[in-house]
Parts: C-alpha cells; structure tokens; sequence
C-alpha cells in the first residue's frame, strides 16, 4: 500500500521543505586548516621524544644489555677438551696439566687407552665414563674416537718472564712474537719450532690473536708445557718495551730490505715478529722493528704460513748464532 513504511505497518512521513541555515554552518564548511605537525598531534608515539629534544635534553637512550658471548665461543677461563686417541696420550706423555680423563661408554679398548687411563690415574687425574653423547658436546663435534682429556685455563705469563727466563738460564734472549696470527694451530706449530731451536717463549697480543686452545695444544706435541707463552694488552707497546730493554726486534715479511740468513743482529738479544699469512705486518708493529726481513722465495709462491716462516726464521737465527 503507498505511504506506508516497508514492513513497519505505519505510514510513513512525508519529508516537508527544509529552512537554510542562514550562513550560520559556513564556517563549518571551511575545514580546520592544514594538517599540524606530527610533533604537535596528540596521538604521535614520539611526541614526549620530541618534546625531550626541543628542550635541549636530547632522546633518552635505552640502556645496554650484557654482550652475550658468541654461540661456540669461549670465555679465556674456560677449559679446554682435545678429543683423539693419538692426541690424549701425545699430551700425557708430555705431562700437560689436566683435570679430566673422559672415555666413552663400551669403548672398545686398545693399547693407546689402556696406557691413556694408566697414565692418567698415575697423575692422579680423575677418570670418567660418559655417553658418547656428551663426549661429542665436550670436544664440540669432532673426531674423538672415545677418549678425550680435559685442560685448566692456560696460564699466560707476563712478557716481561720471557726476558727474565733467558736470563735466569744465562742465555741470549731469543722471543717470538704473532702479530694477527689468529690459527690456533700455527701457534702451536711456532710452539713446536721455538721449543727446537732454543727460544725462550711466545709473546701474542691480547687480542685478535691465536690463543692456547686444545689445537694450540694438539699441533705442539706438547711443547707448550714447556715453553711459555705471554699476552700483551699492546703489542707494539710492548716491542717498544724490549727495545728499551736492550733487545732487537726484527719483522718478517715478504718486502724485507735483507733475507732473513743476513741478518746482522742474529745474535743480539733478539725478538722476531710473524706476522699473519695474508696481511702479513701490520703498520704500527713494522714501525716498531728494527730490521724487516724476507724470507728468499720462488716467485711462484706469494706467502708462506706462518708456522712455516716461523720455523724458517729461527732456524736461521739459531744457525747465525752458532756461527757467532
């Protein structure tokens, strides 16, 4: 039916004419102006930011949190593990100190852990069966073969000990010193080098440098339980140091002005700088030598490893200072 409302059941209303407002909503019909500036919209998340700024008393900075240490990473007090059968006994014959003698559940036995655990209990190292397991987790997955031997923390000397030590043995001092060595294996192949050709120890920056880790340890054969080994907060600090001190301190790189087997100073008190395979010195530590030496070469061969060139080098110190 007309005029009534689509399901209400009541007539609907008719609209009538309307009256104009009379110029009374016109300012309405303006707007409200620009848009403010985030800063001064009451809504903004940085408005108390900004506020801080104007003031002059800058944003507030969110507290640092602790630097988690690296997954893998180790802390310098933590001990070290060296995994192998070869290895575990190479490091008990030679009497490095340890705390633990780890063996794998039914291991099946042989000579080297039968002597391994005879050795271990002669030192009065505790012995311990575990699942193979946790012996993969404590030598950080690799090749252990059921047998493996916990370390202390390393004890690092002061570098002025690596003086006193030829000292006390009458002797020239002959010191080693890495410069961006960071192979844990070099270092220990430098170990084994140092240890035949009379030196009386490492020096090795705090760091970014190779540390005495179970491969140190491993690659050395055991010479590091002989053979000290110092850090320095400075490296070239502590060059200067031995200078003042009386000694000589000679680089090893690549662009030397002499070879290494003409070196005058040989048999002077003496410091011989290794610096990384493929950097080789770094600016400040070739400032602080007396002498830059290179290592005669093949053309074809750009660089040598460093436990190499260490090798070289004190093979030729020690020669020079027997011809001496």
């Amino acid at each position: 039916m007309a005029g009534v409302g689509k399901g209400s059941g009541r007539p609907a209303k008719k609209k009538g004419p309307t009256r104009g407002t009379g110029g009374q909503g016109r300012s309405a019909l303006q707007g409200r102006g620009a848009t403010p500036p985030a800063h001064e919209r009451h809504w903004f998340k940085d408005k108390k930011r900004s506020a801080q700024s104007a003031s002059g008393a800058g944003p507030r900075t969110p507290e640092k949190q602790p630097a988690r240490p690296s997954r893998g990473g180790k802390r310098d007090d933590a001990p070290e593990v060296i995994g192998g059968r070869n290895p575990v006994v190479e490091a008990l014959r030679a009497e490095v100190p340890a705390n633990v003698l780890y063996v794998a559940q039914r291991v099946e036995s042989d000579d080297r852990i039968r002597d391994a655990i005879k050795m271990a209990a002669n030192r009065g190292i505790a012995l311990l069966e575990v699942s193979r397991d946790k012996l993969d987790r404590l030598t950080e997955g690799t090749v252990h073969q059921g047998l493996a031997l916990q370390l202390p923390p390393y004890e690092y000397a002061h570098p002025e000990d690596l003086v006193e030590r030829a000292r006390d043995a009458a002797e020239v001092p002959l010191i080693i010193a890495l410069d961006s060595v960071t192979d844990p294996r070099n270092l220990g192949a430098i170990a084994r080098s140092a240890t035949a050709f009379g030196a009386h120890g490492i020096l090795v920056p705090s760091r970014r440098s190779a540390g005495v880790t179970a491969g140190a340890w491993k690659t050395s054969a055991g010479t590091l339980a002989h053979l000290p080994v110092a850090r320095a907060a400075n490296l070239t600090s502590t060059l200067r140091e031995y200078r003042e001190q009386g000694l000589f301190v000679i680089g090893l790189d690549g662009a030397g002005s002499t070879d290494i087997g003409d070196v005058e100073l040989a048999t002077e008190p003496l410091v011989v700088v290794v610096g990384s395979e493929g950097k080789g010195l770094s600016r400040l530590v070739r400032e602080a030598c007396d002498v830059v030496a290179r290592i005669p070469m093949n053309a074809a061969a750009e660089s040598l490893n460093a436990g190499i060139a260490a090798g070289i080098a004190l093979y030729e110190v020690s020669r020079l200072r027997r011809r001496g």
